[in-house]
């Protein structure tokens, strides 16, 4: 059975021309399953690494964990991408995203409100880490960290008080999955001077670098970033600005709905151009890397602010989703062609990769550039996050450094997060 992410996107992927990656995935990875798993039961199994990866990004749409394994040979670039043996999306719960959302959006509160929050984050990475162990039970007991991020309320990386903060209890959640956890992963970047993100670059260039091809890895949650993979030359990346956070609180104020399903209802809008001019002119976007940025600076107030400001009185609630879009494609595409002029390849993941809409303005935004979802490569898009912090837990356990200074600004190369004990 084909899940419905895979049939929307060969939907996208036959409007535009482009190829059908995602379905040769799911055979590759079918066969890669049942050989990790067949290493995973032999005794002398010293030749595969299982790690687990769980994430909740700034969308707040929930929790994705996946249970990968990594050839124990391999340190550095993986010429064997790891093998994915299960993947678990646990949704938030209406409530809890809420509440998370009032944090982030400045809504005070006291230190017993932000203990309950933080073990209520827990508890449903917890039910998706044992969820996603429950589907491949053979690999019970062999697992030997889970990397997990948390969830941000806030991250400040400039000024006297920089600072970032994820909430999900590490203890609880090692004690409560039987499994040890590496967690908080940005600070010890942000103490050596860094911007403590974005961190997937650097699993991006051990994944998916080309010694040829320029290639640049896009990935679309509720802020969009890229990792620029440049033949000879240093791996560098920064958040370009919004990818859905904008689009997804105007969808749930307008519509009542957490998102706008592949782009239908920006579809139907028309784009306005003093809006999208506005939206432009936003001081972040000029700013040089290293940077990175979140719900702190783009938000729903940011928004009104924007739409007051752009001259053009009662804009059409379709119509400004439709420019919010555009805003995303174009902020991409602009940063892109800075890295690449003449063009190169684009890989997208995370939530933006399923936004049919969003992947075709990607295309006509990009001329000289191919454009598709990272299944091209070998790595579902839904799954290359989670993957990310897999692989940095394992490089944790190994003592080996994980951040990448040309990317976050940070004055060395450093091992990240700390290890809590079942």
């Amino acid at each position: 059975k084909i899940h419905p992410f895979y049939l929307r996107h060969q939907e996208c992927t036959t409007a535009l021309g482009l190829d059908q990656g995602l379905f040769t995935l799911r055979r590759r990875n079918a066969l890669r399953i049942k050989m990790a798993l067949r290493t995973a039961r032999k005794d002398d199994s010293m030749t595969q690494e299982i790690f687990g990866g769980a994430m909740s990004g700034t969308s707040l749409d929930g929790v994705d964990v996946v249970l990968a394994g990594f050839d124990a040979a391999q340190v550095g670039a993986y010429a064997v991408l790891p093998s994915v043996l299960a993947h678990v999306y646990r949704p938030y719960p209406p409530e809890l995203r809420d509440a998370v959302l009032a944090v982030c959006h400045g809504q005070p509160l006291t230190l017993p409100e932000l203990g309950r929050l933080d073990l209520a984050i827990a508890r449903v990475y917890v039910q998706a880490i044992r969820a996603a162990v429950a589907q491949v039970p053979q690999v019970e007991g062999t697992v030997k960290a889970v990397g997990v991020h948390g969830q941000t309320v806030f991250h400040q990386p400039l000024g006297d008080a920089r600072f970032t903060m994820q909430i999900g209890d590490p203890n609880h959640i090692a004690v409560h999955t039987g499994i040890p956890v590496v967690a908080d992963f940005r600070r010890r970047d942000m103490a050596l001077g860094g911007q403590g993100a974005p961190l997937a670059p650097g699993f991006h260039a051990q994944c998916f670098r080309h010694a040829e091809i320029t290639r640049i890895v896009c990935n679309c949650g509720g802020i969009a970033n890229i990792t620029v993979l440049q033949p000879g030359a240093d791996t560098y990346g920064y958040d370009t600005g919004p990818a859905n956070v904008l689009m997804d609180a105007w969808c749930a104020l307008k519509t009542g709905q957490p998102f706008d399903r592949d782009g239908q209802w920006a579809r139907g809008g028309q784009l306005i151009e003093p809006l999208l001019q506005t939206l432009l002119q936003e001081p972040y976007l000029g700013l040089p890397h290293p940077k990175s940025t979140g719900r702190e600076l783009f938000h729903l107030d940011w928004l009104q602010a924007q739409i007051s400001r752009c001259g053009v009185r009662a804009l059409a609630d379709r119509d400004v989703m439709r420019t919010l879009l555009e805003f995303t494609a174009r902020t991409i595409a602009d940063e892109s062609a800075k890295a690449s002029p003449h063009g190169g390849e684009m890989y997208v993941c995370g939530g933006g990769a399923m936004n049919a809409f969003l992947m075709e303005r990607l295309v006509l935004a990009m001329p000289g550039w191919r454009v598709q979802s990272t299944a091209a490569l070998g790595m579902a898009p839904d799954q290359v996050e989670a993957l990310a912090f897999a692989s940095f837990a394992r490089s944790t356990v190994r003592g080996l450094p994980a951040n990448v200074p040309s990317v976050t600004g940070a004055s060395r190369a450093c091992i990240l997060g700390a290890v809590y004990a079942v």
